[in-house]
């Protein structure tokens, strides 16, 4: 009697279990929870992909030239210093005073600085990886003032004129394209590497200034350009007490950074950009000269970030963050006509159609290596609706709910890429299209019953 009984409870749960929309509801979820570890998986293998393009991006910048840092002509000029020692003389057993003498530097920025740089940009490939990669030509021209050794006590006669020269600070010395001479007072200088010891920045020095050629006792003017090969970003430091810069190129999406805001930028009929920086001495913290040590100065630095805004993997992985959201309105959809329309849904068809949508993303990062994202996008994209459309037809036997299912999941899938491909207004969209989307699935809702139904079990 109690094993009748219990296989009698046993049918009733079953039963109940089969026709229970919580019951269903709740399979649904964790099928879709489920669902997350391959989908998870898929956001490592992107990850993946992207580490191993950085490293290909990383070899071919290496080669044609990094990012460049920009600053100088220095103007660096010795001067005497002593110092008085006490020493004790074991032959007359008295002590004495000895004088030594050290060369010293101090370093003097431009009265003003004009900078003038022409950038051209060129995509370079190596096998499914691309990187941008530019060709520099940088104009300098400006002037110095007569250096102040007062403000340290320093004599005239103790300034070593005649071993004053110039300095360049750069990065990126490999990308170098063409000598480095500068014109000061009409005379040419030229320039040699060197060691940058503890800086970040290597130096370019210049031979030692003809007398004639110094600043010592009226304004002098200098002009140098500079090729350089580079990928990144250009930047430079304003060292002028007057420091103007301007920036051209074809690059369509700049992104100027750093401590200074651009003065005026304007877009170009080549889609590319120009851009003006206007700065006063007074516009930094930092001195128009120093004396003995040259600081670090590359917080001041600003510029122009030549950058690809999102390549395919950023664009594949902002697609799988929405994954979670694909998998559960499809289910859910599902659901909906399941539970409305009475018909059977097998939780093996669920999953099916569960990894149907996970072979999107494997579709779309291995079409996206070798072609456009776009093409990617709607390759992979119109492959996962049509079988999701042709199985609903053979699980939904009609015509009508697969239409509205393939309907809804090309509303999906545009929405998505409507997103990812947004910057400043990706969230507001996302918002306002979750909105509606929950809008319309509460409506649709509205009339299911949750409650238990008939066939629940009743044990005892």
């Amino acid at each position: 009697m109690e094993i009748h009984q219990t296989e009698t409870n046993n049918k009733k749960l079953l039963t109940w279990f089969k026709s229970s929309i919580t019951a269903k509801f709740v399979i649904t979820g964790a099928l879709t929870l489920l669902l997350m570890i391959p989908l998870s998986l898929i956001q490592d293998l992107i990850k993946e992909r992207e580490t191993r393009q950085q490293d290909v991006v990383s070899e071919l910048n290496d080669k044609w030239g990094n990012e460049i840092l920009l600053y100088g002509p220095i103007l660096k000029v010795p001067y005497k210093t002593y110092q008085e020692s006490v020493i004790f003389n074991e032959v007359t057993q008295q002590t004495e005073k000895k004088q030594s003498t050290q060369l010293k530097y101090a370093y003097f920025f431009p009265k003003t600085l004009d900078i003038n740089a022409d950038v051209k940009t060129t995509l370079k490939k190596r096998n499914n990886y691309e990187t941008t990669v530019f060709a520099a030509d940088i104009a300098t021209s400006g002037s110095f003032e007569i250096p102040d050794f007062s403000s340290k006590s320093i004599a005239a006669e103790d300034i070593v004129w005649e071993k004053a020269t110039l300095e360049i600070k750069t990065t990126n010395l490999k990308g170098l394209k063409s000598e480095v001479k500068l014109n000061l007072n009409g005379n040419t200088y030229n320039f040699e590497t060197k060691a940058n010891g503890n800086s970040q920045l290597d130096a370019l020095e210049s031979s030692f200034i003809a007398l004639e050629d110094l600043p010592n006792t009226t304004t002098r003017s200098f002009d140098f350009k500079l090729a350089y090969n580079g990928s990144k970003s250009i930047r430079f430091i304003p060292i002028g007490k007057l420091t103007n810069v301007q920036m051209t190129s074809d690059w369509k999406h700049p992104k100027h950074t750093g401590s200074f805001i651009t003065q005026s930028k304007r877009t170009t009929e080549n889609g590319g950009f120009e851009a003006n920086w206007k700065l006063l001495h007074t516009n930094r913290s930092f001195s128009q000269q120093y004396f003995r040590v040259l600081p670090n100065l590359n917080q001041y630095a600003f510029g122009t970030d030549f950058i690809i805004p999102l390549d395919e993997y950023q664009q594949s992985e902002r697609a799988a963050k929405y994954g979670f959201l694909v998998i559960g309105l499809t289910f859910l959809v599902f659901f909906l006509i399941q539970t409305l329309s009475k018909i059977s849904i097998h939780p093996f068809q669920y999953l099916m159609i569960g990894i149907a949508l996970i072979m999107f993303y494997t579709l779309l990062i291995s079409i996206s290596e070798h072609s456009s994202f776009f093409k990617a996008y709607l390759i992979a994209g119109t492959a996962v609706i049509v079988m999701i459309t042709l199985y609903s037809k053979s699980i939904l036997k009609n015509l009508k709910f697969p239409v509205l299912i393939g309907t809804t999941l090309t509303a999906l899938y545009s929405f998505i890429f409507v997103i990812i491909q947004m910057e400043n207004y990706a969230l507001l969209v996302g918002s306002i299209g979750l909105f509606i989307i929950l809008g319309i699935v509460m409506y649709v809702s509205r009339k299911i019953d949750w409650g238990f139904d008939s066939a629940q079990p009743v044990v005892g």
